[in-house]
């Protein structure tokens, strides 16, 4: 295949770390080939000890050769649960109940062609990602800063900036330079209440009363781009924006537009699965993009992630992450959750690990996080909930790869 074709083809799935694939099928026309891990892993944090899932998948890439230099090709993805996880619940009875095995993570098909470059259709990683996935090394806690994962720490499906769903999204390249552009065409409708301890449905009959507590929400189509720049085989810049927006209508009949915005750049040298150093950095500012711990629109942030690690000969790779997602004070847009608007989120943390390659293909590791946040409220039982899901930790895993 072509470099410039299969970098094209590669940028769309391999932009994702730990990203391996076994053939399947192929002849003259199709290809079929089968990728994933398993991952495992024991943890400790907030106190307790418990053997959890470390975001398992496995996937399933199609191509197909067309006529005049096209290609047709696919990608499906499911994240499963090896482990197990149930739970005991009383209904007036006692019952087990057991939390599905596969779940989705990415589908989407398209054409792809040397020259005309690359559009495909589904859920897929956003083009935000391109700009700082270069920090996502991390197997057990990742960065959260980046404004990838959002609304507490989901998987950016919302707004496109993760595994977004329902994006139409172009890819090309041109010398050293790879660009991705992207929107993502949905329709969503929500009420919200500056109430505690209501139901969506009561807030909407709220909202329907005329009510100004209650507001009901449309958060439509987003637009994203990025473009990467290979200085030399060593260095990597990039630089990219994610953009949407919140229509909200009060119950009085008022109304009001929020901009979700991010935009940021990224440093990159090195490879990181190549012996030797690897260091990479991000830096982004956002407004109204993300929430905090309980669920709270974060008005407007600045956040940096940073990641350094070293492969030695001996398939021993240390690393080292630092993070900062600083929303400060006055980040709270509206007063619910009888918030203060002078609370202070600031999630900050340092990462420490050590990822043993028992071969290319098979990983035993052990990282540990270190919290250096700052929580303030005057609420004392929201602030000890924005510190406990921050806690410090350490986990010992095993990873197997296709």
């Amino acid at each position: 295949m072509n470099k410039r074709l299969a970098s094209l083809l590669s940028a769309s799935i391999v932009v994702a770390p730990a990203v391996s694939a076994v053939e399947l099928y192929k002849d003259e026309t199709n290809s079929v080939n089968a990728g994933g891990y398993i991952d495992v892993r024991v943890i400790h944090t907030q106190d307790q000890t418990e053997v959890v899932n470390g975001t398992s998948r496995i996937n399933f890439n199609f191509e197909r050769k067309l006529k005049n230099d096209w290609m047709a090709l696919a990608l499906v993805e499911w994240g499963i649960n090896p482990v197990g996880s149930s739970d005991i619940v009383y209904n007036n009875r006692f019952e087990s109940i057991q939390d599905e095995f596969l779940y989705n993570r990415l589908g989407y098909a398209g054409l792809l062609h040397e020259k005309y470059g690359q559009i495909t259709i589904g859920k897929q990683w956003g083009a935000w990602y391109d700009v700082v996935y270069n920090t996502n090394y991390s197997f057990v806690w990742d960065g959260n800063a980046a404004g990838v994962y959002t609304y507490n720490k989901d998987d950016g499906a919302v707004n496109g900036t993760g595994r977004g769903d329902k994006l139409v999204q172009y890819r090309n390249s041109y010398k050293n330079f790879n660009f991705t552009l992207q929107a993502q065409l949905k329709n969503s409708e929500f009420y919200t209440c500056d109430v505690t301890n209501i139901s969506e449905s009561g807030c909407q009959s709220l909202w329907e009363s005329g009510d100004s507590a209650a507001q009901k929400v449309e958060f439509n189509s987003t637009l994203g781009g990025a473009v990467t720049y290979k200085v030399t085989n060593m260095l990597t810049l990039s630089a990219g924006v994610n953009r949407g927006e919140f229509d909200l209508t009060f119950g009085d009949g008022t109304t009001r537009s929020v901009e979700d915005l991010i935009y940021g750049a990224g440093i990159t040298w090195g490879d990181i699965d190549a012996p030797g150093l690897y260091v990479a950095a991000n830096i982004n500012k956002n407004e109204n993009h993300d929430t905090d711990n309980l669920g709270r629109l974060i008005k407007d942030a600045i956040g940096v992630e940073t990641f350094a690690s070293y492969r030695f000969n001996n398939d021993l790779r240390f690393f080292v992450a630092y993070n900062v997602f600083d929303a400060g004070d006055d980040y709270v847009i509206q007063p619910n959750f009888n918030a203060d608007p002078n609370d202070v989120f600031k999630r900050q943390f340092a990462v420490i690990g050590l990822h043993y390659f028992i071969d290319t293909d098979t990983i035993a590791y052990i990282e540990a996080r270190k919290d250096f946040g700052d929580f303030e409220s005057t609420n004392k039982e929201q602030q000890a909930l924005m510190e406990q899901s921050e806690d410090d930790g350490i986990a010992i895993g095993f990873r197997y790869t296709l």
